[in-house]
């Protein structure tokens, strides 16, 4: 009797010590998988936004490293993540139906003994190039699934907004050096020019993109009470530079971006305070606040001090880049006809369309498809859309329309679960991803801000800090952190 309860008791002690120990190592690399990703937003934003090919490739490697991390992770815990398959479904089936757009069609006979020489018989018309798309489409999607699984506390999360905040200050601070001290070419990085991009951003709508989302992040985390009051002056300081940084960079449609998110974001805050307040007792001149002609009043002021506070920032530089809105619209009969105005270039991209409505013409090899349909000089070609939605319609056709549109439900149903959570720090963090995300959407309308990896990976974020239920701090979480 008194070995077999010996026995038993050594039994149960080796059990208490190997699962720390397997909880430990598991937290470990739990800790390098989430402080990796977080290191990979800053690194990506640096070589200008990484948007030349080998920093894509090495992105590409970076994420699936940590995928292979998160393998041997969840293998030891036995943890996996169940919550991030809706979300992740329907980018799969596009990253599928876009590797399926490059696969040869058609018979090919030859002479066995000769030299065969393959040309591209596909749905794509860059077959290369779309791959690619896939690869870093699928970096993507993981980069998504680790974030979910990592960034599951609330205190985790609040580390992730905090750097896309950070991230974004740095950028526009360095934007703001940039255009007043850079006299020569190279400014930290050698392919930077002055009066050409903004920030480390060759494209200065690039720059705006990444701007607008943390602008967004930051004033609906704020608003919907996100941080204490004490710490609210920090996040309101945060954004001030990344408020200039977007302004001075002239970029328009960042600034229509922009003003969309003030108006969203006036409205979720008035509709959050009315539901907020129904049943607490308060004075009549709160009650005068919430009502309908009082809030539209407050929404115009917003934007006619928003409207004149840029003005005022921007200058000279903001008023030409305005001036030349008309140009971009609208072609010069009398000039060269290159057919790089937004509206031409629109037109031939609904021709491409038009002619290849159901699978479109691969994506990525819209720039490749582009000038059977282009009608111009042909001195310059349009390399993209200026439109992603349009953009989306010539590439995946049809289907690659219906698998974004699969997709953007699944989102925004669950961004609207989020945002009507009894948790404040879910529904303030969700509203402020959501801001961010309706920034980007309008602003996608007129530009490509999301072809660059630093914007598509912060994005990535936005939609994880929207979707995600953050937990408290117990359980297996606690261990993590």
């Amino acid at each position: 009797m008194i070995s077999q309860v010996t026995t038993a008791e050594i039994s149960a002690g080796r059990l208490e010590r190997s699962v720390p120990r397997k909880l430990s190592v598991a937290g470990v690399l739990s800790q390098i998988v989430f402080v990796s990703l977080l290191g990979l937003i800053a690194l990506t934003a640096i070589p200008y936004g990484t948007s030349q090919a080998w920093w894509e490739a090495l992105f590409v490697c970076a994420v699936f490293t940590l995928a292979i991390v998160w393998l041997l992770e969840g293998l030891i815990s036995d943890v996996w993540p169940s919550d991030s398959w809706p979300l992740a479904l329907p980018l799969a089936a596009l990253a599928l139906f876009s590797f399926l757009q490059t696969l040869a069609i058609g018979n090919r006979d030859g002479n066995p003994g000769a030299i065969q020489f393959t040309p591209w018989n596909a749905i794509s018309a860059d077959p290369y190039q779309t791959r690619f798309f896939v690869l870093e489409l699928l970096a993507l999607i993981v980069a998504g699934i680790l974030l979910l699984r990592y960034a599951s506390s609330e205190r985790r999360q609040r580390i992730m907004i905090n750097v896309v905040i950070g991230v974004a200050v740095a950028s526009a601070i360095f934007g703001i050096l940039r255009q007043t001290m850079q006299h020569g070419a190279g400014f930290g990085l050698p392919l930077l020019l002055p009066d050409l991009g903004y920030g480390q951003f060759i494209n200065k709508n690039h720059f705006a993109f990444l701007m607008e989302m943390s602008f967004g992040l930051t004033l609906g985390f704020i608003l919907r009470g996100g941080v204490k009051r004490e710490q609210a002056l920090i996040y309101f300081a945060a954004l001030l530079p990344i408020w200039i940084g977007l302004v001075l960079c002239a970029s328009r449609g960042g600034l229509i971006a922009m003003l969309a998110q003030i108006i969203i974001a006036a409205l979720l805050f008035s509709g959050s305070a009315r539901k907020g307040n129904s049943n607490e007792t308060r004075p009549k001149i709160f009650g005068l606040v919430r009502s309908l002609p009082a809030r539209i009043v407050l929404i115009v002021a917003l934007i006619v001090g928003v409207i004149f506070g840029t003005v005022w920032v921007g200058g000279d530089r903001l008023a030409t880049r305005i001036d030349e809105s008309r140009a971009e619209l609208n072609s010069d009969p009398t000039a060269l006809r290159q057919g790089v105005s937004r509206n031409e270039i629109w037109k031939a991209t609904w021709k491409l369309f038009t002619a290849h409505p159901i699978l479109g013409v691969g994506m990525g090899g819209y720039w490749a498809a582009v000038p059977a349909v282009h009608d111009a000089s042909g001195t310059m070609t349009p390399q993209e859309a200026h439109n992603d939605y349009l953009e989306l319609l010539a590439s995946g056709g049809l289907v690659g329309l219906a698998l974004g549109a699969w997709f953007a439900v699944v989102m925004l149903k669950r961004l609207r679960e989020n945002m009507s959570s009894p948790n404040r720090f879910r529904r303030a963090a969700s509203s402020g991803a959501a801001i961010g995300i309706a920034g980007v959407a309008v602003h996608s309308l007129v530009d490509f801000g999301l072809h660059t990896i630093v914007n598509a990976l912060v994005f990535t974020t936005l939609i994880v800090i929207a979707t995600s239920k953050p937990q408290p701090e117990s359980g297996l979480a606690s261990h993590y952190d």
